[in-house]
């Protein structure tokens, strides 16, 4: 199934959105945003067909479960540039002012 890019259609002075969505080829274009309802426009951009490297089988293949078990730590990005871990060792949080 290929992923398609679309981007939120804002007002003036406004960031656009952009978001990857999976859909197959036959669908209609999105012009609603399926979560928030907010109006979208597909943008030009080169399709990519999920498959054994796609970004969905990476998550998969790369569970928290796994990086712990390898002994790695993974952090997540919890908002104003810091980042909880999530999985390991180490610091429970990173900031910036650290």
């Amino acid at each position: 199934m290929p992923i398609y890019v679309y981007e939120s259609i804002c007002e003036e002075g406004q960031e656009p959105e952009e978001f990857e969505f999976f859909q197959n080829m036959s669908d209609p274009v999105l012009d609603k945003h399926p979560e928030t309802g907010v109006r979208i426009r597909r943008i030009p951009a080169r399709t990519s067909i999920g498959g054994m490297w796609s970004d969905g089988a990476m998550k998969n293949s790369i569970s928290d479960n796994k990086l712990a078990k390898h002994g790695f730590t993974k952090y997540v990005k919890s908002g104003d540039g810091k980042y909880e871990k999530t999985v390991g060792d180490g610091p429970s949080m990173i900031s910036p002012d650290h």
